[in-house]
């Protein structure tokens, strides 16, 4: 029987209960304690709980200064001419990429110099080759001119977080970009995923997912050994309620709308400001 959710904010999706868990922005170096604390008290045994991969990655500090990194000719070439130009009026188009990526292509600014070169120095050509989204770099909840690279072991991270929990629950970490499945195959252009998945697919992956079906959020880490369905099912019931909120920030272009201020005067006090879902805990009705 599940406890009384009279006094805790909750949805219900399909047969299942979603309980979000908010907290104010979690900083560098800080302790996941905010997801964590309360959840402890919220859930019960056979509960998923499901955490965005940037609080996780902001929490080991893997953010990266994309000011320091002088672009080279590769990188102004893949942002512009690939990116902007190619993938913006052709190959998005032809293969039918999201409209509202195409646009964001299309009005690439020379400040994405910089985040192509990061990408081709810290992950290589085949995640620089895709147009958008880069081996999951998020550019859109951390300070300044620095960005969130993905968590560091997300399966491990999520092993801890259930033995601090101390019940038998689920514990998984989530990203937004996709993975796909064609003739059978589940794989995704992110550098990890959880097993069941193939990963490190960068540009090739992503060419070959648009030919295929789309299959939603992927699962980066989880505490238990779920199937492929399983963990993508609840990955994308997380990422629906997210898409619910006003406060979503799912691109770089929707920080001047949530917290009123440009892409690049982004403080961690204005970050700090909004209320943030980190994490949600589902639950079968």
């Amino acid at each position: 029987m599940s406890k009384n959710l009279e006094n805790i904010k909750h949805i219900t999706n399909g047969d299942y209960i979603v309980i979000p868990i908010e907290t104010g922005y979690i900083k560098p170096n800080e302790n996941l304690n905010s997801i964590i604390n309360p959840a402890k008290e919220i859930m019960e045994d056979g509960d998923y709980l499901v955490i965005a991969e940037t609080p996780v990655s902001v929490s080991q500090g893997r953010l990266v200064d994309e000011s320091r990194y002088s672009p080279s000719l590769k990188a102004k070439f893949l942002t512009t001419v690939w990116s902007k130009y190619l993938w913006g009026y052709v190959f998005g188009p032809i293969l039918g990429i999201k409209k509202r990526t195409i646009k964001n292509l299309r009005r690439l600014p020379k400040e994405t110099y910089a985040h192509k070169e990061v990408v081709l120095q810290l992950y290589g050509l085949k995640h620089a080759l895709k147009p958008a989204s880069e081996a999951g770099i998020d550019l859109s909840n951390a300070p300044g001119s620095c960005v969130s690279l993905l968590p560091e072991n997300p399966q491990k991270v999520a092993k801890q977080l259930k033995a601090k929990i101390g019940k038998n629950v689920c514990v998984m970490i989530i990203d937004t970009d996709a993975t796909y499945k064609k003739n059978g195959k589940y794989f995704t252009g992110l550098p990890i995923a959880i097993d069941g998945i193939e990963a490190n697919k960068g540009v090739i992956g992503y060419v070959k997912g648009q030919l295929g079906e789309n299959m939603g959020s992927t699962p980066l880490g989880c505490s238990e050994n779920i199937s492929v369905e399983e963990g993508l099912k609840i990955a994308n019931i997380a990422e629906d309620y997210q898409k619910s909120l006003a406060t979503e920030m799912s691109t770089i272009h929707s920080v001047k709308s949530v917290l009123g201020t440009d892409e690049s005067s982004v403080t961690i006090e204005a970050l700090d400001s909004i209320t943030h879902t980190p994490a949600v805990i589902i639950r079968k009705k």
